[in-house]
């Protein structure tokens, strides 16, 4: 959400600023709503104003005996009880109206943010590790990973496409991933949290989910949401608060499962893991203060950093371009890990900073020391990592001639001393 003083005191900016996201100007139009409604604001604040004094001077008018003053005021009173519900009403439509067309918009880049339209206009920024080369040729997880327990057939006669069952050492593998980055976020500072997995409106139009990105979602018959990761339900922890200024920064993260129907990619990534349904996710969330968010983001982006160098992954950190960036991001690193069976680097994880954006929605707020006002927080996320496509990434980078993994030495321990899969 955005602030309108800020629009009220530099359209143009504004208005540059959307355009550097590729989204047509919006200053003019909100402007336009606003101006209507702060008119119509002073006249309902002009009438009950005028009420208020008119019903004093109807007791004055009576006990100076002057009666026919006293019908005037009281006739003008009345008429102003049947204005003022009309005045209210508009006023409250045109708030809505104000609040729908600043809700639609997407956040404003960050300054450091490079233009461009599309991922290819993204920046790397580093490179770690060195992809291995292979004696033989390396293939895609589809290709091999069913003889390890890996079954996207049972579960399409189950649920349909963009779902997987997975048996045995494969779902030991899944549990041992989301354990040993649980451990590697306790580390790093984040508080571990089993948050609700269903969540109302509010929640999602907090973090920015609704009304726009609705068809991405899956919706129950209670008329709850599945969450599309567990951003939603940590983010909004803090909805309509006024957070002390000791519990900050406040960095928490849950493994959960995510729900996403993947509505925008049909024909996308139809084969393996890389783009579900239903998938397991450790999500970061950070709460902090404006003065310390941009130094906040570069931690919370080597948190996740640091779980792929202890898996031995090879990865790239990509700065995302203005056209590249989620609805409610500011700025975005992006993790692109080395897949091997398809030859290229692919994203594992996003790490944002949402500035106030999400705060406004949510009406997320704090107290700065030695203010006697409040101010929104900011907010970040990112995750750290996704399951499923580290599973992916240490399938397709440890695969063996013979159809084995060999299994990261850090996984090890979480897989009861297992170093190697074997195909059934």
């Amino acid at each position: 959400m955005h602030d309108i003083r800020l629009i009220r005191t530099d359209p143009a900016a504004f208005d540059a600023a959307l355009a550097r996201r590729g989204a047509e100007p919006a200053s003019s139009a909100i402007l336009a709503i606003d101006e209507q409604r702060r008119e119509v604001q002073t006249k309902m604040q002009e009438g009950q104003s005028r009420r208020n004094d008119a019903s004093k001077a109807i007791g004055k008018a009576m006990g100076q005996g002057d009666t026919g003053a006293a019908e005037a005021l009281k006739a003008e009173v009345a008429k102003l009880k049947e204005t003022l519900p009309a005045l209210e009403a508009e006023e409250k439509a045109l708030t809505q109206k104000q609040a729908d067309a600043l809700a639609a918009l997407p956040n404003l880049p960050a300054e450091d943010v490079p233009m461009g339209e599309d991922e290819n206009d993204n920046v790397e920024v580093s490179r770690w590790g060195t992809p291995r080369s292979f004696d033989f040729e390396a293939k895609e997880h589809p290709d091999f990973a069913p003889a390890l327990g890996l079954d996207f057939e049972t579960a399409a006669q189950i649920s349909g496409a963009r779902f997987v069952f997975m048996r045995g050492q494969m779902a030991r593998l899944n549990r041992a991933l989301g354990a040993f980055m649980l451990d590697m976020q306790d580390k790093a500072g984040f508080t571990e949290c089993v948050p609700p997995l269903l969540v109302k409106d509010e929640a999602l139009f907090g973090t920015g989910q609704l009304p726009k990105f609705a068809e991405d979602l899956f919706r129950t018959t209670d008329d709850r949401w599945l969450i599309p990761t567990a951003e939603v339900s940590l983010t909004n922890a803090v909805r309509e608060q006024i957070v002390d200024n000791a519990a900050l920064p406040m960095k928490l993260t849950a493994l959960t499962p995510c729900f996403r129907s993947e509505a925008g990619a049909a024909g996308k990534d139809t084969r393996g893991l890389i783009r579900q349904h239903q998938f397991d996710k450790v999500e970061l969330v950070a709460i902090t203060t404006p003065e310390a968010s941009e130094a906040m983001h570069e931690e919370m982006t080597a948190a996740a950093e640091a779980v792929l160098q202890a898996l031995e992954l090879p990865y790239r950190k990509m700065l995302l371009c203005t056209g590249d960036m989620g609805f409610s991001a500011r700025k975005t690193y992006d993790l692109e890990v080395w897949l091997p069976g398809q030859n290229t680097y692919r994203e594992i994880s996003s790490i944002s900073n949402c500035g106030d954006f999400q705060a406004r929605r949510m009406n997320a707020r704090f107290k700065p020391e030695g203010s006697k006002k409040t101010e929104f927080l900011h907010t970040l996320n990112g995750s750290g990592l996704a399951v499923g496509r580290t599973l992916v990434a240490v399938l397709e980078n440890g695969q063996n001639a013979d159809g084995s993994v060999t299994l990261p030495s850090a996984l090890v321990p979480y897989m009861g001393g297992i170093d190697t899969l074997e195909p059934a």
